[in-house]
Formats: structure tokens, sequence, C-alpha cells
């Protein structure tokens, strides 16, 4: 009877083994075993996404430049397949890479920002353009230029505003390459996240506006008459005898007595106007040569080899691109506008080999530009 009971106590102990995974376990990962709950699979947030931040950390005038950090929340949560990606109220760091100030005849600022990394409210930091593969079916090392998370708010202000971005100024973060979260850890941040809360955020700027006060009239001068006075009096003399004069009594002037001087009134101080993040209304044409080496298909077009030119209008998410070679348009297509983290140094036109030996244009760069086109999802979205 022993033999069997501990033989029973010998073969329980190594299934309980079995069930300690090898290695080291996340304290979250580890709550969520002890609790029987199973890890949640990674999620991928596509390319192309677009994410409404507001900022936590105003930009000053005076002293912002190219490098400063960038502080942000998310202000809507992000859903990817009906599960929950980025809550609202995660935190945001991103750099400035370019700032146009506003002058006095032209009342605006134009920035563009590179964003590094989300960190969730239980501690959780992920890294964007962590997607490892997400490039990995282009053909040249120059594709991982290609920043992961930017935006480009173009803000109405003032010259004369203290401030270029204030506490609170909403803007929009654009994912350039995909985001893979770890699922677990977004699930355990949901419950800690606080919604970003716009009335909560006071205004940095140090511009107040004041009344003015009102100046005083003052009084005026008092005057008080003086005396005409009286004319000489003269009695005739005896023949011989000089004339007798009496003096008359001389006239008196007025005598003034000063009024009391008024106060001058000071203006009040106007202040100019929050800065406002808007649309750019000045939307760039652009007219870029590329070379192909080889016939290439581009969404499905075939084009031959030789010099062609792309042209489009704006910078947004998706602009329609128009093909032409000798003056001929020989496609027009779809394709995804991004921003690099230098400039091309020659022009750049990028394929990929199909399984039927053909070629697909992936993407083009131009000499000198910081953007390029991409083509057919080729970045993940």
């Amino acid at each position: 009877m022993l033999r069997i009971l501990f033989a029973v106590l010998l073969a329980a102990s190594a299934c309980t083994a079995q069930e300690i995974p090898a290695g080291p376990i996340h304290p979250d990962r580890q709550a969520r075993t002890m609790a029987g709950a199973p890890p949640q699979s990674p999620i991928a947030v596509p390319a192309g996404t677009t994410i409404q931040l507001g900022v936590t950390q105003a930009v000053w005038a005076k002293t912002a430049k190219i490098g400063d950090r960038i502080y942000a929340e998310t202000v809507f949560p992000v859903a990817v397949n009906n599960q929950m990606a980025i809550p609202a109220g995660t935190y945001v760091q991103g750099q400035i890479d370019s700032l146009t100030r506003p002058r006095l005849f032209s009342p605006h600022a134009q920035f563009q920002i590179h964003f590094t990394q989300l960190v969730f409210a239980n501690g959780y930091v992920a890294p964007f353009g962590n997607a490892a593969g997400s490039q990995a079916a282009t053909s040249s090392a120059q594709q991982n230029d290609v920043l992961p998370a930017i935006s480009e708010p173009y803000v109405d202000v003032s010259s004369s505003s203290d401030i270029l971005l204030d506490n609170g100024t909403q803007m929009e973060m654009v994912l350039q390459l995909p985001l893979v979260l770890d699922g677990t850890q977004v699930e355990n941040a949901v419950s800690t996240s606080k919604p970003f809360q716009p009335t909560s955020f006071k205004s940095a700027t140090l511009c107040r506006p004041m009344a003015g006060t009102p100046g005083t009239a003052g009084t005026p001068d008092t005057v008080i008459p003086g005396s005409q006075g009286t004319p000489d009096t003269v009695i005739p003399g005896a023949p011989g005898q000089p004339d007798i004069v009496i003096p008359g009594i001389p006239a008196t002037p007025d005598t003034v007595i000063p009024g009391t001087p008024g106060t001058p009134g000071t203006p009040g101080t106007s202040c100019p106007g929050p800065p406002v993040v808007a649309s750019n209304p000045k939307a760039q044409n652009y007219k870029e040569p590329f070379q192909l080496t080889a016939a290439t298909n581009v969404a499905e077009t075939p084009l031959s080899a030789g010099t062609h030119q792309a042209d489009w209008a704006g910078s947004g998410l998706t602009v329609q691109v128009v093909i032409r070679q000798n003056g001929k348009v020989v496609a027009t297509v779809p394709a995804r506008f991004v921003i690099l983290e230098g400039k091309a140094s020659a022009n750049l036109a990028s394929t990929t080999v199909n399984s039927d030996g053909s070629l697909s244009l992936q993407s083009l760069r131009f000499a000198g530009e910081n953007f390029a086109l991409y083509f057919d999802g080729s970045l993940g979205n």
C-alpha cells in the first residue's frame, strides 16, 4: 500500500514539474498564468493607422528647436480586429525634425515630428518600427530609412505668440510602418489607463489680456480778475501856477490760481489667439523623374523600361500618382506618401520579383528629397 501511495505522489510531482515553463516569466504574464488566463496573442497595428494625440507639454516660440522632445497622449483608443490595441491616455514620446516659425505676413508654424515610443499606463514600453520583417520584401537597404511614426502639424499662430503648441493641442500621428504590441501587456494596461481630458489642460501662455485705466480730466485754472484802476485827477492851476495832479489808482492784473493737471489713462493689453492645428491650405504639386531598367508592373499595370515621370498633388497618407512616359499617361495608381529619415542620394526605383519572374514596382525615391512613394501595400498596411 505504501509503495502505491509513493508512486502516486511521485507521478503528481512529475506532472507539476512539467507545467512550469522554462526561462524567465514577466510578472504580468505570470499573474495571468496563475489566474488561469492564457497569454494574449501579439497585436499588429497596420501601417497607415492614424492616431489622435494631445500635447501634454507646450512648445515655446523662442526656445523651440530641432531635436527637442515632444510629449503627448493618445486622445482616442485604437482597436484592431475588435481588440483594444492602444488605450486612450497612453503616453507618446517624439522629437522635432524640422520647424518653420510664424512671421509677420505668414502667421503659421509647421512642424515635422517623428515619434519613438509608446508608454502604456502599466509601464509597458513599445518602440515604433518594432515589426521585424515588415520590410523584408524590399530589395534595398535604403528601405530602412522610413520613419515609423510621424506628424506634420500645420499651426495657425501669430508671430507675436509666446507658444507654438499649447497644452492640450490635438494633432494626428500616422504609422508609416506596422507596430507589434504584446497583447497581454495591452490587456493589463487597459484597466489602469486614464482617458485624455482636454479640459484639464491649462494654457501655458504667459500673455494675459489686461483692461486699461481711464485718465482723469483735472481741474481748470482759477482766475481772480484784477481792478481797472483810476486815472490821474488834474486840477488846473491859477494863472502863472502849474496844474495840480492827483495820481489815480493803478490797475491790478488778474490773479491766476493754477488748476490740478489730469492724469493719462493706460491702454489695455491685447494677446494673440491660441495656436490652432489646421490643414495646410497649399497642397504642393510634385513632378519627379525615375528610371526603370526593365519592364515592371505597378498595380497590375505594365510599365516598359526607360525614363518615366511621377506626378501627384499633396503629401497626404495616400496620393493618386499619374505616371507618364514620353509625355503620355501610362498609369494612374494610388501610393503611400512616406517621410524618410534623411534625403535620398539618388533616384531609386525599388522592385520585387514575383513568383512568375516578373517585376513589381515597390517604391520610388528621388534625389535630394526626404520622401518616397510606396505601392501595393509594401509597407505592411
